[in-house]
C-alpha cells in the first residue's frame, strides 16, 4: 500500500498546475509567437502560422457544426498537401479522431478501414477518386464525403462528394474556441497497420503520446529553431512520424510535395533551404542516383532520417558526397513511428568505412521520450545477454506506445503481455546497449517503407492453378531496400512463366506487394514438410 507523505497533503492537481498534454497547443503557441512566420509552402502558396491556425480552427468549427465531436472518426485520403497538415490540428480540435488512410491501399482495404473505424467523414483528394469511389461503394458506412481539389494537381479524378474542402472551411469560424482534450489519454489519431496478417489493425494514438513523440523528434533530430522540413515521408504514415505536429514546436516550415521525384526534391531543397527530411531507403536511392541535370547544389548539409532496412554502405557514401547527413531510426506504427535512434558518437567518424557501416546498421537506443527498450526472451521475458549474438525479441514500454488496437482486445493483450510491448522483431543487444534487428517475425518484408506480408503474397501464389508450393522472402534491392522474391514449385505436368505469375499477382495484390523475382524449383523442406525459409533467404541474398 502506498504510504502517505507530507507531499501528498493539500498539493492536488488543479487546472493551474495540470493540463493534459496535447500537440494542439504547439500550433496555438507558434501562431501567437511567430504569426508571420511561413508555416506552409506548396507550389506558389505561402501560408503563415497565423493562417494555418485560423484555417485549422475553421475546419474544427465547420466539423462541429455538422455534428462531429469526441470519439468520432474523420478519415482523410490525402497526399502531402496543406489540407493534410490542417487536418492534423482541426480534426482533433473537435475531440474527434483523425484517420489518415494509406493512399496506396486498394478499394477493399480502404473499405475495411472506413467500416472498422466507423468513419463519419471522408476528405479525399481528387487524385485518389479512382480507388476512393469503389471503396465507398464497398463500405457499409456512408460518411460525409468532402472533395479536396489541390491546385498543384492537374491529373484525372472525379469529385465524389457534394461539398468542396474550401467551401467547408468557409462555413467555419477562424476564431473558433476549440477545447483542450478532457483527458490526455483521449484518442487523437487512428493509424492502420499494413495488414501483414489478415485485416489491418487499427492502432490508436493518444494526445499524450503524440505530444511527447513530437518533442522527441525535436531533441533527437536536433531541429533547432525554424527548420525547413521537406515532406518526402507520407503524412499518412504514423502521422508523418509525428512531424506534422513537431514543426509547430519550433515554428518550422512545411514544404509540401505531392510526389517524390529526385528533380523536385533537389529543386525544393535548393530553393527553400531545406534542413531536414525523412524517408525510406528508396528516397535515398532516388537522390543518390539522380542524373546530373536534376541535381542542384545544396545550401548546407541536409539532415536525412531513414528507417526500415539499414542502407548499404555505397548508398551512405553517396549520400555523404551529395551533402546529406543520414541518421538511422527504428520504430513501428504502434510506437508513433520511430522511437529508437542510432545515436552517433563523434569518435566513430575515425573508424574505417566498413566499421562505420556496421555501426550504422544498428537500430540503436531509445528516444528520450521512450521509457524502456530491451531485447528479451519472448517466453520468459528475461533480458538476453548483451553479447551481440543472442537472439531475442525487441520490446518497448513507455508513453509513446499506442493505447492499443481498436476493437481488438485479444491482440492488444498479446502485444502488451508481461508489461512490455512485443514488437515481433527479433534482434540482439550489443555490449554498449545498442539494439540491432536480425530478423522479423511473421516474415514481414519492408519495401520502400511499406510492410509486406510474405504470407499474403504466398496465399495469392498458391491460388494459381499451376503452382504446387510457394515461399516468399525478402531480396535485397538497392532502390527499395528489399522486395519480395518468390520461390515457386510447379505442379507435375503444369507450366507457367514468371511473367504469367507476376500478372496473376498484379490482379490480386497492391502494386508494391508484387514479387519482383520468381525462382522455379523444388522448395527445401524439413522432414515434417516445413519449408526451410532460412535457406531461401540465403539464396535470395546471393541474387
Amino acid at each position: 500500500m502506498r504510504r502517505e507523505t507530507i507531499y501528498d497533503r493539500d498539493l492536488d492537481k488543479v487546472p493551474a498546475n495540470y493540463q493534459p498534454l496535447t500537440p494542439l497547443t504547439y500550433l496555438e503557441r507558434a501562431a501567437r509567437v511567430f504569426p508571420d512566420r511561413i508555416a506552409v509552402i506548396h507550389g506558389p502558396l505561402r501560408r503563415t502560422y497565423a493562417d494555418l491556425y485560423a484555417r485549422s480552427r475553421r475546419l474544427a468549427s465547420a466539423l462541429e457544426r455538422r455534428g462531429i465531436g469526441r470519439g468520432d472518426t474523420v478519415a482523410v485520403l490525402l497526399a502531402n498537401t496543406p489540407a493534410m497538415i490542417e487536418a492534423h490540428y482541426g480534426v482533433p480540435m473537435t475531440g474527434a479522431v483523425l484517420n489518415t488512410l494509406n493512399t496506396r491501399l486498394d478499394a477493399a482495404a480502404l473499405a475495411f478501414c472506413l467500416d472498422h473505424a466507423e468513419a463519419r467523414v471522408l476528405v479525399t483528394d481528387r487524385e485518389f477518386a479512382r480507388v476512393a469511389g469503389p471503396a465507398l461503394e464497398k463500405a457499409g458506412v456512408t460518411p460525409l464525403v468532402i472533395d479536396y481539389d489541390d491546385p498543384e494537381y492537374d491529373g484525372p479524378g472525379d469529385r465524389l462528394g457534394t461539398l468542396d474542402y474550401e467551401a467547408l472551411l468557409a462555413e467555419g469560424d477562424p476564431d473558433h474556441a476549440w477545447a483542450m482534450p478532457a483527458d490526455e489519454w483521449d484518442a487523437i489519431s487512428l493509424n492502420y497497420t499494413s495488414g501483414t496478417t489478415g485485416d489491418p489493425k487499427g492502432v490508436v494514438y493518444h494526445h499524450r503520446g503524440a505530444a511527447l513523440l513530437s518533442l522527441g523528434n525535436v531533441v533527437t533530430g536536433d531541429l533547432g529553431q525554424h527548420p525547413v522540413y521537406l515532406w518526402t515521408l507520407p503524412m499518412f504514415h504514423c502521422n508523418g512520424w509525428c512531424f506534422t505536429w513537431t514543426l509547430s514546436i519550433v515554428a518550422g516550415t512545411h514544404v509540401c510535395l505531392r510526389q517524390v521525384r529526385a528533380g523536385a526534391m533537389y529543386r525544393l531543397m535548393a530553393e527553400h533551404g531545406v534542413t531536414h527530411l525523412c524517408g525510406a531507403p528508396i528516397v535515398m536511392s532516388l537522390l543518390v542516383n539522380a542524373p546530373a541535370e536534376e541535381r542542384r547544389p545544396l545550401p548546407h548539409r541536409v539532415a536525412f532520417f531513414t528507417a526500415a532496412a539499414p542502407p548499404p554502405e555505397a548508398v551512405l557514401a553517396g549520400m555523404r558526397e551529395a551533402g546529406f547527413a543520414v541518421t538511422h531510426l527504428y520504430g513501428l506504427t504502434e510506437s508513433y513511428g520511430p522511437a529508437v535512434v542510432n545515436a552517433w558518437h563523434a569518435e566513430w567518424d575515425d573508424l574505417p568505412p566498413d566499421e562505420q557501416a556496421a555501426k550504422k546498421a544498428r537500430q540503436g537506443v531509445r528516444y528520450p521520450v521512450l521509457e524502456g527498450l530491451d531485447v528479451r526472451d519472448p517466453d520468459t521475458l528475461e533480458p538476453v545477454p548483451a553479447d551481440g549474438t543472442t537472439l531475442g525479441e525487441v520490446m518497448m514500454r513507455g508513453n509513446v506506445v499506442m493505447r492499443g488496437y481498436l476493437k481488438n482486445p485479444a491482440s492488444t493483450r498479446a502485444a502488451f503481455a508481461g508489461g512490455w510491448f512485443h514488437t515481433g522483431d527479433l534482434g540482439v543487444k550489443h555490449a554498449d546497449g545498442y539494439v540491432q534487428l536480425k530478423d522479423r517475425s511473421k516474415d514481414i518484408i519492408i519495401s520502400g517503407g511499406e510492410n509486406i506480408s510474405s504470407i499474403e503474397v504466398e496465399d495469392v501464389l498458391f491460388k494459381h492453378p499451376a503452382i504446387a508450393a510457394a515461399a516468399v522472402v525478402a531480396r535485397p534491392d538497392e532502390k527499395w531496400g528489399e522486395t519480395p522474391c518468390a520461390f515457386v514449385e510447379l505442379k507435375v505436368g503444369s507450366e507457367a512463366g514468371a511473367d504469367e505469375i507476376i500478372a496473376w499477382c498484379r490482379e490480386r495484390l497492391a502494386p508494391y506487394k508484387l514479387p519482383r523475382h520468381i525462382v522455379f524449383g523444388e522448395l527445401p523442406k524439413t522432414s515434417t514438410g516445413k519449408v526451410q525459409k532460412y535457406l531461401l533467404r540465403e539464396r535470395a541474398q546471393e541474387g
